[in-house]
């Protein structure tokens, strides 16, 4: 099973011989420049809310690839509205079994807005059981005292941002770290825009002090879980 990062939130997961898009926001990204959207043929696409830095992506990628998209209820109508039908929609709290594993939707504590101002419904975080593993991609998110809820999963690997400013930043993360009780944690949400920029070298020496695994990849960079 391995990653790989798209830049900002964006991620691929392979895993079952299944490939899993995250939160596609890749072309209107200058850091990302060198990701061909075009090759992206993801099996499904997981959307945490409807922000324009998480969908840019989506409806090009899905066209081009005709992957389900899984997400909030909310935004599967919207999809559909624009002849997307091949959707999973989802809400708060509950799960799902799919050809590759399990999917639970998650609270995040965020907002959320389709571009053209339509209602996005709650923005969501996901649980994958899949591959023997456990893997919590957090969304959007502050810290919050449900993050709590998932210290008993004995996750292997939890994706947060870290960026600070629309998110939690790198402090209230290693606080989730320990809400969620994992060591093992990627990081996004930083560096795409000025506001979110962070010293990534003082972000690993806080995430190390605090006894956590802290995986910040280049873009484009896989990693193993």
């Amino acid at each position: 099973m391995k990653t790989t990062f798209y830049g900002h939130a964006s991620f691929e997961l392979e895993t079952a011989g299944k490939k899993l898009l995250f939160d596609p926001f890749i072309s209107p990204n200058p850091l990302a420049k060198d990701i061909d959207v075009n090759s992206l043929k993801p099996d499904y696409i997981l959307v945490s809310h409807g922000h324009g830095d998480h969908i840019a992506d989506l409806e090009s990628i899905q066209k081009n690839s005709g992957a389900k998209v899984i997400c909030i209820a909310e935004i599967a109508g919207w999809l559909g509205a624009k002849g997307i039908e091949n959707t999973h929609g989802m809400n708060i709290g509950g799960g799902f079994d799919f050809d590759f594993g399990r999917v639970k939707m998650v609270y995040a504590l965020h907002s959320s807005s389709m571009p053209d101002g339509a209602y996005g419904g709650t923005p969501a975080g996901f649980v994958l059981y899949t591959g023997g593993k456990k893997i919590y991609y957090a969304g959007d998110t502050a810290l919050t005292l449900d993050m709590k809820l998932l210290a008993d999963e004995n996750l292997d690997w939890a994706i947060l941002p870290i960026g600070d400013n629309y998110t939690m930043g790198a402090d209230d993360a290693i606080k989730a770290a320990e809400f969620i009780n994992c060591k093992n944690i990627i990081g996004m949400h930083y560096d795409t825009f000025p506001v979110i920029k962070i010293d990534k070298e003082v972000v690993k020496e806080k995430f190390k002090k605090a006894g956590l695994n802290l995986h910040l990849p280049a873009i484009g960079e896989s990693i193993s879980l």
